[in-house]
C-alpha cells in the first residue's frame, strides 16, 4: 500500500442526501436485503437437507443461493450503516477489499450460469447419460472451478489496483466501491489496468457467454424434435428459471461496464448498480422456487416436519 499513502480514505457519494428520502431508503433496502438472506438461506438449507433435492440442478442452485447471499453481502451492509449514520468516507483498504469480493462473488456467478447451462444440456439432449456425465465427482469439481476462478480473475484486477495512485480528496458516485470508480479518480494513467481489464476480461467473458448460451443451440433443436407439445413444454419449463436470470444478470452487467458512462447518466448507472447489486441477488431465489415445484414440496415437507416436531 505504499504508493496510496497520499490519502487515506474515499468518499461515497451515495444515493441521496435527503434526509427523508435516506431514511425512506435505508426502511426499502433493509427489506429487500433481510429477504434477500432469507430466500436463499431457505433454498439453501432445503437443498442441503431434503434428499429429493440431491442432484446436480439443485446442487448448483445452493451454490448460486449462496453466491447471491455473498454477493448481497459485500455491497448492503456497508449501504445500510452510510445511510443511517450519515458516514460516507470509507477508507483506501476497505475499498479495494470491497472491489476484490465484490467481482469475486460477480465473477463466480457467471461461471456458475455457464456451468448450470451444461447441466440442462445434458439432462436435456442426453438424458440417458445424465447420471454417468454429471456424478458428484464431477459436479464437486465444476463447481470447485467455478469458486476458484471467479477470485483468481477478481485477485488479477485487485493487485492492478495497487500500481495506482491516490493524491487527492476523491468521491466516488456511488454506494460502493467498483472497478470504473476508481479509475475515474486516479492520479496514476490506469490504462494499463484498463487494457488488463480489456483484454483478460473481456477474452473471458466472452468465452464464459459462448459457453453459457451455446448449450441452449443444442436444447432448442432438441425440444423441437419432440412431437408433442405437453413434452414440449414440459422439457422448456425446465429452462426457463435459468434463462430468466441469465438475462437479467448479463443485461445489468452489459449496461454497467459496457455502455459509456457521462455526467448525464449517473443516476441511471446507479439505478442499474442497485439492480445488479441488490435486487438480482433477491430475484434469483424467487424466479427459481416460484415455478420449481420440487422446491415447493421440499418447503412443505420442512414444515409438515418442523410441526410434528413442535407437537412431540
Amino acid at each position: 500500500m505504499r504508493n496510496m499513502t497520499e490519502i487515506s480514505s474515499f468518499t461515497l457519494v451515495g444515493l441521496s442526501d435527503h434526509p427523508l428520502t435516506m431514511n425512506a431508503l435505508f426502511m426499502l433496502f433493509l427489506l429487500i436485503y433481510l429477504m434477500t438472506l432469507i430466500t436463499n438461506l431457505l433454498i439453501f438449507f432445503l437443498v442441503l437437507t431434503d434428499y429429493n433435492l440431491h442432484n446436480p440442478m439443485y446442487f448448483f442452485l445452493a451454490n448460486l443461493a449462496f453466491l447471491d447471499m455473498s454477493y448481497s453481502s459485500v455491497t448492503a451492509p456497508r449501504m445500510l450503516i452510510d445511510l443511517v449514520i450519515r458516514s460516507r468516507s470509507i477508507s483506501i483498504p476497505a475499498c479495494i477489499a470491497q472491489v476484490f469480493f465484490y467481482l469475486s462473488f460477480a465473477n463466480s456467478e457467471v461461471f456458475l450460469l455457464s456451468a448450470m447451462s451444461y447441466d440442462r444440456y445434458i439432462a436435456i439432449c442426453h438424458p440417458l447419460h445424465y447420471k454417468l456425465m454429471m456424478s458428484w465427482r464431477v459436479c464437486t469439481c465444476m463447481a470447485s472451478l467455478v469458486w476458484v476462478t471467479g477470485c483468481s480473475h477478481s485477485l488479477v484486477y485487485t493487485l492492478f489496483l495497487l500500481r495506482l495512485s491516490f493524491c487527492r480528496t476523491a468521491s466516488i458516485h456511488n454506494f460502493f466501491c467498483d472497478l470504473p470508480h476508481l479509475y475515474q479518480i486516479t492520479c496514476t494513467d490506469p490504462f494499463i489496468n484498463m487494457v488488463a481489464v480489456f483484454l483478460l476480461g473481456g477474452s473471458i467473458a466472452l468465452g464464459v457467454f459462448i459457453l453459457t448460451f451455446i448449450p441452449y443451440v443444442y436444447i432448442f433443436r432438441t425440444i423441437l424434435r419432440i412431437r408433442s407439445k405437453t413434452g414440449k413444454r414440459k422439457t422448456f419449463s425446465t429452462c426457463t428459471s435459468h434463462l430468466t436470470v441469465v438475462s437479467i444478470f448479463y443485461g445489468s452487467l452489459i449496461f454497467l461496464y459496457l455502455v459509456p458512462t457521462s455526467s448525464n447518466m449517473v443516476n441511471l448507472n446507479k439505478l442499474f448498480t442497485v439492480i445488479s447489486a441488490l435486487i438480482n441477488p433477491l430475484l434469483n431465489p424467487l424466479i427459481y422456487s416460484l415455478r420449481n415445484k420440487d422446491l415447493m414440496e421440499a418447503l412443505m415437507r420442512s414444515y409438515y416436519h418442523l410441526k410434528l416436531i413442535q407437537i412431540s
